[in-house]
């Protein structure tokens, strides 16, 4: 199953440490500045989810790439991500700076008038990224130091101040037109096809009978990209020549005869971790791949 970063993982990688206030009831929210997190060369950001929100003053050139498209920014940008759309993002240089914030959707819980995850940067296909002139980055700047301000500060409701910059700053976005600047990528099929791959491969290798192999359709797939069944299944074709269920029934079978041939499980268990729900299931689907059976092969 593909991993979500959640702000435990955030602070763990980021900090080696965790912030007392983590588990408290606010949904939690904490601002940066985006140069105390530059290395040169660092890698670029896994493709996941996170289990939180977040807003980004970005400077610099870069691309943010989704399962469907990627976004090129080259200059300032204000960029709003979502729990539920996974992404990872390429620096194309070394120099970018900026600020972001992080928060959990409890953090408004009760506080706008729609779930936040109904405004239209936070909205599924929704373009994310609204690039700014030097005048909006100004006033984007100012309202992230006041958040950086507010939160050192020992003010009693300093948490209703930060949740109004926050909203501002949501609003004032909302006057922007967002960029379509999409950017594009040499080979989209290619792209889709490799995240795909990389999905099904970190299910794998099954070390414990207690591990289950969780992603086994194509839309299984599809809806952890974020993408329509047809396009994943219409693009890893086309760049392998293969369909998308057999590149899973396939990996499948392979962790199946290294489960065999490597373990003393039984076949119930092989079974199981694989995501059959009956061992006659496992037995019929190993047959058709190997044809020959879980118990013959081992014997071998």
């Amino acid at each position: 199953m593909a991993h979500t970063e959640t702000l435990e993982d955030f602070y763990k990688k980021k900090f080696n440490w965790l912030p007392d206030n983590l588990s408290q009831d606010i949904g939690h929210f904490n601002v940066f500045k985006s140069e105390d997190f530059h290395v040169p060369g660092a890698k670029p950001v896994q493709y996941s989810r996170r289990d939180f929100y977040k807003i980004s003053l970005f400077r610099g050139k870069g691309v943010i790439h989704y399962a469907d498209k990627s976004i090129e920014m080259d200059g300032t940008a204000l960029v709003f991500f979502n729990p539920v759309v996974p992404y990872t993002f390429e620096n194309l240089n070394d120099k970018h700076s900026g600020r972001f914030c992080i928060y959990k959707e409890s953090f408004f819980t009760e506080m706008l008038r729609s779930n936040i995850h109904q405004l239209p940067m936070f909205s599924p296909g929704a373009n994310p990224v609204y690039v700014l002139n030097a005048e909006q980055e100004a006033i984007v700047l100012a309202l992230f130091d006041k958040m950086l301000s507010e939160l050192n500060s020992d003010y009693i409701f300093k948490y209703d101040l930060l949740r109004n910059y926050v909203t501002e700053l949501i609003h004032y976005a909302l006057k922007i037109q967002p960029s379509n600047r999409l950017y594009q990528h040499p080979d989209a099929n290619s792209r889709i096809t490799a995240i795909f791959t990389e999905l099904l491969e970190r299910q794998f290798p099954i070390e414990s009978p207690s591990q289950r192999f969780g992603l086994r359709s194509a839309k299984d797939f599809a809806d952890q990209l974020s993408v329509h069944v047809n396009h994943l299944n219409r693009a890893v074709r086309q760049t392998t020549g293969k369909t998308t269920t057999d590149h899973i029934m396939e990996r499948l079978a392979s962790e199946a005869r290294a489960l065999l041939r490597h373990t003393n499980w039984n076949v119930s268990e092989i079974s199981y971790c694989l995501g059959f729900e009956a061992p006659t299931h496992f037995n019929n689907f190993f047959k058709k791949q190997t044809s020959t059976t879980p118990s013959a092969f081992r014997i071998v």
